[in-house]
């Protein structure tokens, strides 16, 4: 059974979820949506997410190790603010999603290859470049790169979440960044 609880915010206290936990048991899953008035960028703006990626530390030896300052300062922010990086990260990465940069990138292929795990790891590695690098790629397909890439992005919230949590990341982001998923910008022209 389902059921629907519309609260205010404000009302919600340790008193409400001790007695939702004495209705439903404790082991009943609960999904929170937020219905706010205002927009996401006020609880987390676009220089918010590029500060966190500004943190990505590329002296360190290791790829997994370059997001640990990143990781840590995302963990030290509220809960809301890793899932709204993640959801801006999807964006991002949805948006590089074209078929013009995917051409691009593998021009050096053999027969023009499109791997859509590097595409998505070099589309990572123009994130993790930070927002002029990002912009200058968005806008200009043929300044996406073909020799670079950064998976570790793609985990960046989750190890986050883990951090500050203890417990694994189970969120699924706005966006569906996984390659050919921005249908409209793979269409043939």
């Amino acid at each position: 059974m389902t059921t629907v609880l519309n609260v205010h915010l404000n009302d919600l206290d340790s008193q409400f979820i001790s007695d939702l936990k004495q209705k439903f048991g404790k082991t009943t899953e609960v999904e929170i949506r937020f219905q706010d008035k205002s927009p996401a960028d006020d609880l987390f703006s676009e220089d918010d997410f590029w500060s966190v990626i500004g943190k990505i530390d590329w002296a360190k030896k290791g790829l997994e190790n370059k997001t640990i300052p990143a990781v840590k300062m995302l963990a030290k922010m509220p809960v809301s603010s890793i899932y709204l990086f993640h959801d801006k990260l999807s964006m991002k990465l949805y948006y590089l999603d074209t078929r013009a940069h995917a051409t691009v990138y593998a021009v050096e292929e053999p027969d023009n290859f499109i791997s859509a795990d590097d595409f998505l790891y070099a589309r990572c590695a123009v994130v993790a470049e930070g927002r002029d690098y990002y912009e200058k790629v968005l806008n200009d397909p043929t300044q996406m790169p073909n020799d670079i890439v950064f998976e570790p992005l793609l985990y960046l919230a989750e190890d986050a979440f883990e951090l500050k949590m203890g417990i694994p990341f189970n969120y699924t982001p706005t966006y569906n960044y996984e390659t050919q998923s921005n249908k409209a910008d793979w269409q043939l022209t």
